[in-house]
């Protein structure tokens, strides 16, 4: 069924594009035979490494399945657009209106430049987003701290070690106190990919690159991965916090696992024990892959939610239906309750669909405000944190 739904647009691009053309049949036919293989781009990458979602072929190769699939996803939503109007023009006018081919070329041309602008815009490597968040009980010791967030690196043939290298030189020029990375690291299993992510471990920061995992590193060996994030530099917080002291003024940072974990038999996310031991008196910064459950966690307190896993909904219409899949939370900032959550666009995405039209990727810094002290509800066992850091200079 996975496959079938895939091969939709471009059979009806084949029925409604292809076949209505002037050309010769052995041409259409050739080009049906096109279309319906690059439609089973994720069929190939099944049979290439056992997962849809690591397509072990040269990155060219990635990158020409992309832009075909985009282009047939793209050409498909031209012509239902081109078959709405003729069939508009046929109710109003008893002659009716045929599609003229001109038409057609126009909509295949365009579908065909569009994707190329869109695979190129999702696998650069992202611009600078500034964001200035303000949190309620913020100590003065943290005001001005700033986080970078990363988040859907996807790491695979297409993000390979090159990108890996580009994203780190430019996150660590931006000499921030924080990296927090908020799950998807990676697309591929812990051999295919051992080399590509080994330019994370020059990632760095004052206080330390802090990690969550998403539901992709369940995909792909979670406790090796794991394992692995730890030996490149990066600490996890997997159900966990850890407390930021600055000067007598504290942060919390906690992170919960992937909703996912419990379909492998992990340990699924528990907000209550990251939090537990936590002080009262400290703001919590939460890293958290999926948005969805944003509304829980401001109902424990939470003062900002970092989260990824949407991508921005990579492209503007679509990301309405990637909202109603993640209780409405897609692109940016939003308030809920007295949480701020934000919604990282991704620094990069699944190499699945690697197309970006209108929801760019993002390296994401976030500077934090301090705001008027509010209740905020929190219910927290007054007893010692489970970690510390102290901080080693002020921002």
């Amino acid at each position: 069924m996975f496959h079938l739904t895939f091969a939709l647009p471009s059979i009806y691009v084949l029925v409604r594009f292809v076949w209505p053309l002037p050309w010769a049949p052995g041409v259409k036919i050739a080009l049906a035979v096109a279309l319906l293989m690059a439609s089973q781009y994720h069929l190939w990458s099944r049979l290439s490494s056992g997962s849809v979602f690591s397509p072990e072929f040269p990155r060219a190769i990635v990158l020409l399945f992309n832009w075909a699939f985009g282009a047939i996803v793209l050409l498909a939503g031209m012509q239902i657009a081109l078959d709405v109007a003729a069939l508009v023009v046929r109710m109003v006018r008893p002659d009716g209106w045929a599609t003229p081919d001109g038409a057609r070329y126009t909509a295949g041309i365009a579908a065909m430049l569009i994707s190329a602008l869109g695979v190129s815009q999702a696998i650069r490597v992202p611009p600078l987003k500034d964001v200035e968040i303000a949190i309620p009980g913020l100590s003065p010791q943290f005001e001005g701290y700033r986080l970078l967030q990363l988040t859907d690196l996807h790491i695979s043939r297409l993000f390979p070690r090159e990108w890996t290298q580009a994203m780190v030189m430019q996150s660590n020029a931006l000499d921030v106190d924080m990296i927090v990375v908020t799950g998807d690291l990676i697309d591929g299993s812990f051999d295919a990919r051992d080399r590509d992510v080994e330019p994370l471990r020059d990632l760095h920061a004052k206080d330390g690159v802090w990690v969550v995992p998403g539901n992709h590193e369940y995909f792909f060996g979670y406790e090796e991965w794991m394992r692995q994030y730890a030996n490149l530099g990066m600490q996890v917080l997997t159900n966990d916090h850890v407390v930021l002291n600055r000067d007598g003024g504290k942060l919390v940072l906690a992170g919960v696992t992937d909703l996912s974990a419990s379909r492998t038999r992990n340990p699924a996310p528990d907000l209550s024990a990251a939090l537990a031991g936590a002080p009262a008196d400290a703001p919590i910064v939460l890293l958290d892959h999926q948005p969805r459950n944003a509304a829980r966690a401001a109902e424990r307190g939470i003062a900002l939610q970092l989260s990824g896993h949407t991508h921005g909904g990579m492209i503007l219409g679509l990301d309405r239906l990637v909202a109603r899949a993640n209780n409405g939370f897609v692109s940016g900032q939003y308030q809920v309750g007295n949480m701020t959550l934000y919604v990282n666009n991704g620094t990069a995405l699944w190499p699945g669909f690697a197309l970006r039209l209108g929801r760019p990727s993002e390296l994401t810094r976030i500077t934090l405000r301090r705001a008027a002290q509010h209740n905020r509800h929190l219910v927290l066992p007054m007893t010692s944190s489970k970690r510390e850091l102290a901080s080693v200079s002020s921002p």
